[in-house]
């Protein structure tokens, strides 16, 4: 029997997910938690873990680091909606051995979650093309000097014509530069770009 414990702030997932494991024999839920905190508590009976990364308090990620700490042979898969970088990349260094996406079909799941029993390592095809684009991209996180310019107008809230006047290119061309750093910094929109670079003191 693998015993479970589901990690997400929403009771309504935690619910589904308790649904999708009811049906199976070899499956059970023996507790949930709302927070990483709640997670670290109550973790010493459970062999499996699913966690979520974005909750209030104590996230997914320093709650994994903390359950490898105190429960080494306890798995953690990750269950949830993030796959940028900024997301995927600390949970599996803080040792996740699994990274899913909730839009993942049952079958999906319930393999994953039994591979993850076993120690297999488990990532949805996104999750798995993201790292190894990020091995693959030399490059990776560092921005030319062009993409850099466009980046701190962008963060000084400029728009992308605005943009292109100041350096005398296409509006086309700024769009373009936006998307190569969006790829670098494992982000998706304007807003995250920013704080990433923040975060990386890109931008000072």
């Amino acid at each position: 029997m693998i015993r479970l414990l589901i990690v997400d702030d929403h009771p309504i997932v935690r619910d589904g997910l308790r649904g999708v494991f009811a049906a199976e024999p070899d499956l059970e839920v023996v507790a949930e938690a709302s927070d990483g905190a709640e997670a670290v508590r109550r973790a010493g009976d459970a062999d499996v873990v699913l966690m979520d990364l974005r909750m209030p308090g104590m996230g997914g990620v320093e709650a994994i680091a903390r359950l490898r700490e105190a429960f080494p042979d306890v798995r953690v898969l990750v269950l949830t909606t993030f796959d940028t970088d900024s997301d995927v990349l600390p949970a599996i260094e803080a040792g996740a051995t699994g990274y899913l996406l909730k839009d993942a079909p049952r079958e999906e799941l319930l393999r994953a979650v039994r591979s993850a029993y076993r120690g297999e390592s488990v990532l949805s095809p996104s999750v798995a093309g993201r790292l190894m684009g990020r091995v693959r991209r030399p490059s990776e996180g560092t921005l030319s000097k062009r993409e850099r310019e466009v980046l701190a107008l962008i963060a000084d809230g400029t728009t992308n014509r605005e943009a292109a006047r100041r350096l005398f290119v296409s509006e086309a061309t700024i769009k373009t530069h936006l998307l190569h750093i969006y790829d670098k910094l494992g982000v998706r929109d304007r807003a995250a770009a920013v704080g990433e670079a923040y975060k990386r003191g890109l931008l000072s």
